[in-house]
């Protein structure tokens, strides 16, 4: 018989884990394709390396701090709502402990353990921690490892950021000829890639994925192109 390796993720950790792999990925993409397409825009009006490198700085710390203020208010709201549950399990528990040993032995049983040993192990997990037991189960939270809105403006800015900064230099490093082909060939080489591993996290067809993620890079980036051209042409 082999032995537990008490290292290796399991459960919710592997979950949670996942879940931060993939907003980290779409962050990065919503910083490639949302950046590309400022500054993709801006090359197809003036080839001017001060303006391309304002206009992609504004949009890399406008789109940052956006994503990490979004998330910090999405988060926060679960971070309300899950203390209020805990909140209202510790006062159920107080006040009516029988209803919620009955509660905890029925979802047990929903997880296929017999009416008896339902009942055995509920009782158990209530003498042990009945908070933690009933949060688990019923709520699906542990009360030691809530949200943390903090960390997930953090996690949302640094990788809005980093994805952003691939498009900024690719239209600011090169010569003015190459800056747009560059741009493009380097943004959708990185699609391909966030494609495929927001596809393979997911564990979801990765062809499909990346054919999304490449079209609609290359169509933000077509569009505000043409704009920049026409308003360049225009001296709009």
């Amino acid at each position: 018989m082999t032995e537990p390796t008490h290292d290796e993720p399991h459960g919710g950790a592997l979950g949670s884990r996942l879940n931060w792999l993939r907003a980290a990925v779409l962050g990065a993409n919503d910083g490639i394709v949302s950046t590309a397409g400022i500054v993709v825009g801006v090359a197809g009006a003036t080839s001017d390396r001060s303006a391309l490198f304002t206009a992609g700085l504004a949009g890399l710390l406008a789109g940052s701090m956006s994503m990490a203020a979004g998330e910090y208010v999405s988060v926060s709201t679960q971070l309300d709502s899950e203390k209020a549950a805990l909140a209202l399990e510790k006062w159920e528990l107080r006040e009516q402990p029988e209803a919620e040993l009955e509660e905890l032995t029925g979802l047990l049983e929903e997880r296929g353990l017999t009416r008896d040993v339902a009942r055995e192990a509920a009782e158990q997990l209530t003498q042990r921690d009945a908070l933690r037991a009933h949060a688990s189960e019923e709520l699906g939270i542990d009360p030691d490892d809530l949200t943390n809105p903090w960390h997930a403006a953090w996690a949302s800015f640094l990788s809005f950021t980093i994805g952003a900064l691939l498009p900024l230099l690719a239209i600011v490093l090169p010569p003015s000829d190459w800056r747009v082909p560059v741009t493009v060939v380097s943004v959708l080489a990185a699609l391909v890639l966030t494609g495929w591993v927001s596809a393979d996290l997911s564990a979801a067809g990765a062809r499909r994925a990346v054919l999304r993620n490449v079209s609609g890079g290359a169509l933000a980036m077509a569009v505000t192109y043409a704009a920049g051209v026409l308003l360049g042409a225009t001296g709009v």
